[in-house]
């Protein structure tokens, strides 16, 4: 995508690090200026670190400004980090707030603009193409994936069909009659879809579906390898963050699918150690800290995503990837003084091929001691391989326990027993007393 009617790569994309980076200097001392100029709270906390947008003389020197985190969002509730006048305001977004207020963005009518042409980037890196039609279940409304992917697809010249999330049975029956060639959902409402459609007794893999955008969660390479196998089509991933700009800062490429491409010309990426809040070596997983370099409304500087990633090489384009998103920096479980994260446990039962995908992660205290139990159902028709219900728990209780390092209860219901999300999936129920 270059200009309105123009398909194919930016010019961007295929340029040499060098001008990569005097393209993001010249755009980050701006960003810097900006925020420095127009939100009071960055004014006050460059101020107290005591640095100055005019002393920045090259990309490191990012580094020396201090982070923002989520709680400042929640804290200058609704409008108070917004840079620019209310009435410049075209989109307002705000996040599910599980607890407490809410995050709020907002968008000029250039952000817009902006964030359609990324999305349209992306979904082009994925594999779609002018003319597709796209089959959007992200949700629609405050969550920007919905309007997000809506927005690219149609910048890119798709024909959307803007579903939203639920409704699966209808969701099916659309695929099946208007057979779009790329799909936009999460990963694990895919695999709800799946279902359907084998509980209607069609072949998924003979639709329509050749490409699926897959986001607003953190899947395991054993989820795209299972929904590549029930759907017959191309899993990319695609990745973003409301309180940056929402889908479409960074995608996986088709042709090489090793990672996200992160559109850098847009957004500059730190990994830190999430203790210290020092940046780690090249290579080395950490915490994600993006900085926005073009956005007028809503600029973050150092915002602190607590996504688990690590930066990468580029490859097919010439920005570099991130790793695929190894949960959060905030969503680690602490079992008996070792570390677990849901997707280590995801990796490991999918892998082994015998379970249904979904799974629910219980986790509790008897006396002074954690326990988990994770919940797995039994596919209907039985597994391929014949396996007993008692083996196959007795083998994923072994696997748990030599990969993670955790004793856990593995518990087998019935196949569709586990609630079926329509969004982000919910893998844990942490039932230990807080405090």
């Amino acid at each position: 995508m270059t200009q309105a009617g123009q398909v194919g790569l930016d010019a961007i994309e295929t340029a040499s690090r060098d001008e990569i980076a005097a393209l993001q200097l010249q755009r980050l001392k701006w960003s810097l200026g900006h925020a420095y100029r127009n939100v009071a709270h960055y004014r006050q906390m460059f101020d107290d670190a005591g640095v100055h947008p005019d002393a920045v003389t090259s990309l490191e020197d990012l580094a020396k400004f201090p982070f923002l985190v989520k709680s400042d969002l929640r804290d200058h509730y609704p409008f108070g980090l917004f840079a620019v006048p209310r009435e410049q305001i075209v989109r307002i977004h705000a996040s599910s707030g599980t607890t407490g207020k809410p995050t709020v963005v907002g968008y000029t009518k250039q952000d817009i603009d902006v964030w359609a042409q990324l999305v349209a980037r992306s979904i082009y890196a994925s594999g779609g193409r002018p003319g597709d039609i796209v089959h959007v279940a992200y949700g629609y409304g405050l969550f920007t994936g919905g309007l997000g992917a809506h927005y690219g697809a149609e910048r890119l010249g798709c024909a959307v069909v803007p579903m939203s999330g639920g409704q699966t049975e209808k969701q099916v029956q659309l695929i099946v009659d208007f057979k779009p060639r790329v799909i936009m959902v999460t990963p694990s409402y895919m695999l709800t879809l799946a279902e359907e459609f084998e509980r209607r007794g069609l072949d998924a893999r003979q639709s329509s579906l050749e490409v699926g955008i897959f986001g607003a969660e953190p899947w395991t390479g054993a989820m795209r390898e299972t929904i590549e196998a029930r759907m017959g089509l191309d899993a990319v991933d695609i990745y973003g963050l409301s309180e940056v700009m929402g889908p479409g800062v960074a995608n996986e490429c088709v042709e090489t699918k090793d990672g996200l491409c992160l559109w850098e010309d847009h957004f500059y990426p730190e990994i830190i150690n999430p203790e210290t809040g020092q940046l780690v070596a090249e290579g080395e997983e950490g915490e994600l800290v993006l900085t926005s370099l073009t956005k007028e409304a809503f600029p973050v500087i150092r915002y602190r995503t607590r996504d688990r990633t690590r930066l990468l090489p580029p490859t097919a384009r010439s920005f570099r990837r991130l790793g695929r998103i190894n949960g959060r920096t905030d969503d680690m479980l602490i079992i008996r003084g070792v570390n677990v994260f849901p997707s280590q446990i995801e990796e490991i039962l999918l892998n082994q091929g015998v379970f249904s995908p979904n799974y629910l992660l219980e986790v509790d205290r008897t006396g002074h001691l954690d326990t988990m139990i994770v919940k797995v159902e039994w596919p209907a028709s039985g597994p391929a391989s014949g396996i007993t219900p008692a083996a196959a728990t007795g083998a994923l209780v072994h696997r748990v326990k030599s990969a993670v390092g955790i004793s856990v209860h593995v518990e087998v219901v019935p196949a569709g027993t586990l609630e079926r999300s329509i969004g982000k999936a919910k893998r844990v129920l942490d039932h230990r007393p807080k405090g």
